[in-house]
């Protein structure tokens, strides 16, 4: 099996390899300084200086030479590492052999070396380096022992010496393999954290709910995009939520000096409502908390949605009930003006006719209701539906030219059901000529982008919405005019919000007539 390449090793395990290497270069200096000035005084070269000053010096070149080879990190780092401790297994005993043998001490340096390769190594073939400095200490001894007629009982202390480079060895591959598993540990931890964290920012970043992460100081550590729309703001991190939000803060101050759980209305702009509530990041709130902004808009918009499926329900059974007595009744109206003679009783009877016939639109409209959850979404060019609509809006309603005019420029792509678009298109359109002036540029159809959302909005030169109705514009059976149902603006914003756009009246302070905006929803802020 091939070695891994110099790049498949991590940039430590490269590191540590040079620290070891100025070790064994402050070493081989030590070695030749000490060799060449005070070496015999201090027993080192004691029986052969010559010998002792010489392999310091190619010790040394050695040294020297293996810094180049780090530097190029060729050859590759399990063969650099076993380079560097084989030359302490040759040098380090024929030092201690210069030096008086065992009693010299100096192969105990061996014992640095062997803890260094198993760290550095993790732990691989510490052993076996144990068993070549094992094997090169006897071998010296052997030596001394048959040339130079040193005594055989220094065998016992060199054996000891060779037990101790094993102990050493095994306890560093110990060590170096609970060190792997402790990294691996901290590894794996570490992708969990990321993972828990991307599963967390992506929960904050799709709950309806505004989400604030505070620290014990008070600053912002993280805030999802629900809470920037309620607050209008995004702030920057470390910001201070006094500086920033200092409402909230206050409220957030409150709740940290009771140190209970509090829930309170917090008012926003535009006439915006959030109910809070304060949870802390550990058993107090010491270490930060978190605050959760529930938009009592939505909530209130949910429970009514809850009360007007119950309520659709029960009408359109009930209007499925009555539409057919009221066929009857409109029959029999028709007969009976087709055989009467007196105006009193021709005027009664079209009262009676046109009765039955608003009370049938609203059987209608009621029914239509049940359409908004089948809704059918495609994909196409908004200016370009527009462009039929119009047309097809004045042959129905024999408009004049100019009266109905589309502004838009170049291709804005929406996803949407046409039936239903049209339908919340006639609806609009129908009021706002109902409610304009008729001349030129009375109704006005914009295309546009804002945001990153594509937006139309229908403007009229009418009277204009008294602020006292703008507030139950789109709520059933709210209406002004005398023969109207109050259901039209209902079901388009039910109609809209079925196919992930939001209906809103915009004011006009300073102009006149009304405007209804279609915001398109989030699958139309991609790119066209």
């Amino acid at each position: 099996m091939s070695e891994p390449s110099p790049e498949s090793y991590p940039a430590d395990f490269w590191r540590s390899l040079g620290y070891y290497n100025f070790y064994r270069l402050a070493l081989a200096l030590l070695f030749v300084m000490l060799g060449g000035l005070v070496g015999q005084k201090l027993s080192l070269g004691a029986d052969n200086l010559l010998l002792f000053f010489s392999a310091s010096v190619i010790y040394l070149v050695a040294v020297l030479s293996s810094f180049i080879l780090l530097h190029v990190r060729k050859p590759g780092f399990a063969v650099q590492l076993a380079l560097q401790v084989c030359g302490d297994i040759v040098f380090f005993p024929v030092l201690s052999y210069a030096s008086g043998g065992a009693q010299s001490n100096v192969g105990l340096l061996l014992l640095i070396s062997l803890a260094a390769a198993g760290l550095i190594s993790r732990g691989r073939i510490t052993l076996f380096f144990a068993s070549l400095a094992s094997i090169a200490t006897l071998l010296v001894q052997a030596f001394a022992v048959l040339h130079d007629d040193v005594p055989a009982s220094q065998f016992v202390h060199v054996g000891m010496q060779c037990m101790a480079y094993f102990a050493v060895a095994w306890m560093a591959h110990s060590l170096a393999k609970y060190a792997v598993d402790s990294q691996l540990l901290a590894q794996r931890r570490g992708r969990d954290l990321l993972s828990m964290s991307e599963a967390n920012r992506l929960v904050m970043r799709d709950m309806q709910d505004g989400i604030l992460v505070v620290d014990a100081q008070g600053e912002i550590v993280q805030m999802n995009p629900r809470a920037a729309r309620l607050l209008h703001h995004t702030p920057s991190a470390g910001e201070s939520l006094s500086a920033t939000f200092p409402i909230l803060f206050g409220q957030y101050a409150i709740w940290k000096n009771n140190g209970a759980m509090c829930r309170d209305t917090l008012q926003l702009d535009m006439g915006m409502q959030a109910r809070l509530r304060f949870v802390a990041v550990e058993r107090d709130a010491a270490h930060g908390a978190v605050i959760f902004l529930e938009d009592m808009q939505r909530a209130q918009a949910e429970a009514q949605q809850i009360k007007l499926a119950a309520l659709g329900r029960l009408t359109a059974n009930i209007a499925h009930e009555v539409r057919n007595p009221l066929s009857a009744i409109s029959y029999a109206t028709e007969l009976l003006q087709e055989g009467a003679v007196d105006a009193q009783q021709q005027r009664l009877l079209k009262i009676v006719l046109d009765n039955t016939q608003r009370i049938n639109q609203i059987v209608h409209d009621v029914m239509q209701l049940n359409r908004r959850d089948r809704a059918h979404a495609e994909r196409f060019d908004l200016p370009e539906l527009l462009a039929t609509f119009v047309d097809e809006f004045n042959r129905a309603e024999r408009l004049a030219p100019g009266i109905l005019v589309l502004l838009a420029n170049g291709a804005h792509a929406v996803d949407f059901d046409r039936g239903h678009l049209r339908q919340v298109l006639w609806n609009l359109c129908g009021n706002a000529l109902r409610y304009g002036q008729g001349k030129p540029g009375s109704l006005v159809l914009i295309v546009g982008r804002e945001e990153g959302a594509v937006v139309l909005d229908v403007q009229d030169d009418g009277p204009g919405i008294p602020d006292e109705h703008a507030a139950r514009l789109f709520e059933p059976f709210f209406t002004t005019a005398a023969q109207g149902t109050g259901l039209g603006l209902y079901i388009a914003k039910e109609l809209c919000d079925a196919n992930g756009a939001q209906l809103r009246y915009r004011p006009r302070p300073g102009h006149r007539g009304a405007c209804f905006r279609i915001t398109f929803g989030e699958l139309n802020e991609q790119g066209e």
